[in-house]
């Protein structure tokens, strides 16, 4: 974002670049940049909070007054923490002829059209498949994790790391509607790898793919570098 500013501003149209990591957004120099101490993916800090939100939004909008290239931090900081995880409820088994992971899938399919009605789709599929096609991409992956070779599973595009984030997106938001509050900024990842039948599929994956000799690409993206 802060590389494009200098092509729209080049082309006339002011810009303010948010960025949580200070020094990316040094190194890129944006002609107006705002440092938000905020965690990754929470560009405007606390979700729910309009006032808070409204705050970081006044702070971005004062900068196009600037006359010359500008760089402030935000005064209010937010913490997070990285290992914590959610607990909240999970659907019981309904069908035990499908895959423990695949009947997971269906059982939080309530969950998320509750998330979905009360907080909108920001963080859930659309990247590559749809929330309807959620249960037939993990069926790939499990092939996968089973000794299918990646490329002959079937993996819609043939996207892993994108699939898995439409996969995992459908985890976090059904997460908000099993819980009573809005987790941390990584508390929902860390819930999907750590606690669901579906993170571990894909964890399993991601080890065939790499286990396999393919190229860093094909796998390295599945999941955070820590796991």
């Amino acid at each position: 974002m802060s590389t494009l500013a200098h092509v729209f501003e080049a082309a006339g149209l002011a810009t303010v670049a948010l960025g949580s990591v200070r020094k990316q957004i040094e190194e890129a120099a944006p002609p107006r940049g705002l440092w938000c101490d905020f965690p990754l993916g929470r560009p405007l800090g606390k979700p729910g909070d309009a006032a808070f939100q409204t705050r970081v939004l006044e702070h971005a909008f004062s900068l196009l007054n600037a006359t010359e290239p500008v760089f402030e931090e935000f005064a209010e900081k937010i913490s997070d923490e990285n290992n914590e995880a959610l607990s909240c409820p999970m659907p019981l088994r309904t069908n035990k002829d499908l895959h423990p992971a695949l009947d997971e899938v269906r059982g939080l399919r309530p969950a998320y059209d509750r998330a979905i009605a009360k907080y909108g789709n920001r963080a859930a599929t659309g990247r590559v498949i749809s929330v309807d096609e959620i249960e037939e991409a993990l069926a790939t992956l499990i092939s996968v994790a089973e000794g299918t070779p990646w490329k002959e599973a079937g993996i819609p595009g043939g996207a892993t790391s994108r699939v898995v984030q439409d996969i995992r997106g459908f985890y976090e938001v059904a997460a908000l509607g099993l819980s009573d509050h809005i987790p941390s900024a990584w508390a929902g990842t860390n819930w999907f790898y750590d606690e669901t039948l579906g993170g571990d599929v894909v964890l399993k994956a991601r080890a065939a793919i790499r286990d396999s000799g393919e190229e860093r690409q094909y796998w390295y993206y599945m999941a955070p570098v820590d796991r």
